[in-house]
This record gives C-alpha cells, structure tokens and sequence, in this order.
C-alpha cells in the first residue's frame, strides 16, 4: 500500500487539477502583510493546567468548575510580548488594521467589566478522547494572551473562562447555560456534541463565534456562528473531484468508515450521499462505535468486498487504530482519506508507519508555512500559553475565531453589545483569519468550496494538488 501511493503523490505533483476548478486568485488568499513576524521566547503561561499566564496574572477557579485565564500587557507596548517583533497598526496586529469605534457610551453588561470582557471557550476536554479539543482552548488563550500584550477594548482587557463539554450535549448545554451568564461572549469553542448548547446561547442572545460548527441544530442557532462556517448538508465538492480525477477507479471501490458517536455520525450520511454525487460508488458504509477495540472485522469486510479507497470520520486516535488493523490484515489500498483531523503531529507520532502514504483534506494553510505572518503569530503565542504544545486544525480555527471577535468588538467600540455584536458577525463575508485559511462565509453559515489535498511521507506533510487552494462545487448531501 504505501508504495504504490508514494507512486500515486508523485503523479499528483505533476498532473494538474483540471476538474476541480480553478485556483483562487491569489489577493483572495495572499498571506497576511504589514506587523513583524514575533520570535519563540517569553513567559511560559498556564490555563486549567496552572502556571503563570503571559503577564503574571494566576489562573483562578470559577464556580461551575470553570478556569478563567487573563493575560496582561498594556496598550502599545508588551515587554511579555514573544522576542523577535513588535506589535503595532497593520494588518497583523492584534486588531488587524480595523478601524476602531469610538468608545462613547461604552457601557458594562454582562461579562463587561471596568477592566475586563470575559469570553468563555466552551470545548471537548474530558470524555471518551480526552483532550479531543484542547488545542481550541490553547489557540484561544493565546490570542487573548496576543491581544492583551499589546491593546484593549475600551480599556478592558479579554479574560477567558475555560469550560468542559465533556463531549456530551448535556454538557455542552450546561456550559452555554454557564456562558451566558458569566460571559459577553463565547469565542473558539469546538465540540462534537455542539447541538447541546445551541438553545441556550440563542435564549440568552450570547454571541456565539466556534471554532468549527459540526450539528444542523448550532448552524440553525441565530447568534451562532464560526470561523469554519459549515452547512452540514452541504459538502465540499474538491476533495472528491480531485480523487475522481487522479484515481477514477478507487473511487469506484470505495468505503465510508464514521465514528458512530456526535456529529460525524450525522455527517457521515451527508458525505455518502455527496460522494456518491460526485461519481464515486460508496460501496461500503459502516459506523464503528467509540468503545470498539477489534477493528479485523471491519477490514475483513472491505476486503471481501474489494475496497480501493477508505474515507474515515473520526478522531484520530481511532484512525491509529484503524490503520494498525489495515496493515495487520494487509488491505491494499489506493488511497486512505480524512478530513484535517489527522492534519495533527500527535497523529504523525502515533500512527509511525502505518500512516506512510495517507491523504489528508485541509481547508488551512499548511502549518509550516511561515509566509503566512499570521501562521507565526499562532504558532509563537501557542507556545506562550502551553509550551511544546502543537498546532492543529481546530486550534487553527479556534485562533481565527478569536480574532474575528476582537475586531468586530472593536469596531463597534462604544457600540458594543451582544445584539450588536450578532448583528455585525451576520454580515461578514470571505473571512480568512488574515490569510490562515480558505474565504469563509461567517454570516451566511456556508460551507466552504475550497481546500488543498496534502499527504504524509515519512512523518511530513506536503501538498499534492496545486498550489493554492483548489475549488470546487458544494454537493447537496440530503
């Protein structure tokens, strides 16, 4: 298996993507310009894990079981700032180059204090994969932590409530009951149980900015919205044009495997529908639970039945386990396929091997392209908040969020309040988290139609479709 796709990357380097749509036009994507590209050293900062936050403030427990985190640093200047750049006006800054409001008739409310605005990050922490979503919780600390080192809202400083969703509706409604009334806002959430608190954010008007939505129920939620947007009955049509176009006959063999657990289990029907729509034959569909050690049997059966092309829907600790029973039965594969969950270097350490030759589905630039300034400004300050810690997908997303609500809170200035704030997150159009990822429609809640295919070789990633992203039609998976 893991020769023949190092035969079928090399072939995709060089074949051009004709089917799947042009590229962007690269001022749609270009990669954040203007600030200066910050250093590694600095404060080693703490959450729910203690320490000392960038500043020197301690994180303390809340009631509900909740961390509040504040970084410090005063507008302007930030001596606990990463070396190596400064922070200032311009697109990289931690306002971006919005034009801030006036502060006129700014009024406290709930979550606003004289001093600080409290964002609550409500995300998978414990459950059945614990620390699932941490990485949304540490991307969002870090940005507050950016933020805070250099700038304000009206004189406050952002203070982030960490909460647990345990990977369970119910307490993602308990969380979001928690949010709204400790919190002006949530902000970088991720969830695969995120319909749970849908009812309370919209009860209550929170303004909702996630990560990533993954239920029909959180996109239907009116103050909702996230720096992924996602219609979760619309499919990106790129991926599965790409494999059509380099591997037509995988694609006509091929199996969808989901987590049966959350949100992959109702995405899962979208992608078998969507795929099959775009010229595949899904001839092998099946949910394994969360519990489930013995995966023999789930590769016996697509071996019986031929299978060339695997797509799986799940976190990746289960990919691991998957790939492990594939190379103990010895599946000879064209391609083995997922979204950018795996796109993770804990996945790269755990899958050794195993993961040789795997392709990997990515609506974000690659996290080594240090082009992109906003890609080092995430990945220096993730270290501040959690040393050694890596960047993901979700964390990815998570900072993006994060900074999409800094500057349409600064924007509003005096202005802002939660209905105003849902408002303004309604209008706003082909957001790219300053260059991080692909256009995506926040207010229209509308799942992105561009991304790149990378695959892993030899514990690294590199992109095998064009450079730049590719895209293509949404396909309609009801």
């Amino acid at each position: 298996m893991r020769s023949l796709l190092r035969i079928v990357a090399a072939a995709a380097l060089c074949v051009a993507l004709a089917a799947c749509g042009s590229q962007l036009d690269p001022s749609t994507v270009a990669s954040a310009t203007g600030g200066q590209a910050v250093g590694g050293a600095g404060t080693a900062a703490g959450g729910s894990d203690g320490g000392t936050s960038p500043g020197g403030s301690v994180p303390g427990s809340t009631a509900g079981g909740g961390t509040s985190t504040t970084g410090g640093g005063s507008t302007g200047g930030g001596s606990d700032a990463p070396a190596g750049g400064t922070q200032g006006t311009g697109d990289n800054a931690a306002t971006g180059s919005t034009r801030a409001g006036s502060c006129n008739g700014f009024k406290n409310q709930t979550g606003i204090t004289d001093k600080t605005i409290t964002i609550a990050n409500v995300a998978d922490i414990s459950g059945p994969v614990p620390g699932i979503f941490e990485s949304a919780q540490q991307a969002t600390r870090a940005y507050a932590a950016y933020f805070n080192s250099t700038s304000d809202i009206c004189g406050r400083k952002l203070d982030v409530e960490l909460l647990d969703s345990r990977a369970d509706a119910g307490a993602d409604q308990q969380a979001y009951t928690k949010a709204c009334d400790d919190a002006f806002a949530a902000v970088g959430s991720m969830s695969a149980f995120d319909s749970g608190g849908a009812g309370p954010a919209q009860s209550c008007g929170l303004p909702d900015i996630r990560s990533t939505t993954t239920t029909p129920e959180r996109r239907d939620c009116s103050t909702c919205f996230a720096a992924q947007a996602v219609d979760p009955g619309l499919v990106n049509g790129a991926m599965p044009r790409y494999f059509l176009s380099k591997m037509k006959d995988a694609t006509q063999h091929a199996a969808l495997l989901y987590i049966n657990a959350g949100a992959a289990a109702v995405n899962a029907a979208f992608f078998r529908n969507a795929y099959n729509r775009a010229g595949w034959k899904v001839d092998y569909y099946q949910g394994i639970d969360v519990s489930e050690f013995n995966y023999a049997p789930y590769v016996q059966q697509m071996k019986d039945k031929g299978i060339k092309l695997v797509v799986y829907i799940g976190p990746y600790q289960n990919t691991v386990k998957l790939l492990d029973a594939m190379q103990q039965q010895g599946l000879d594969l064209d391609a083995f396929v997922q979204d950018a969950t795996i796109y993770d270097q804990n996945f790269v350490d755990q899958a050794g091997d195993n993961g040789n030759g795997v392709y990997t589905w990515s609506t974000t630039k690659m996290f080594d392209d240090y082009s992109v300034k906003e890609m080092q400004l995430y990945r220096a300050w993730l270290q501040q908040v959690k040393p050694g810690a890596v960047p993901n997908y979700y964390g990815l997303y998570a900072w993006s969020a994060a900074r999409l609500f800094v500057e349409q809170a600064v924007a509003l200035g005096g202005k802002l309040t939660r209905a105003a704030l849902v408002s303004a997150l309604s209008k706003v159009k082909n957001w790219t988290g300053n260059g991080l990822h692909v256009p995506q429609q926040v207010g229209q809640k509308t799942t992105a139609n561009c991304g790149s295919v990378f695959q892993l070789n030899d514990g690294k990633w590199s992109q095998v479709s064009p450079a730049g992203f590719q895209c293509g039609p949404l396909l309609n998976g009801n």
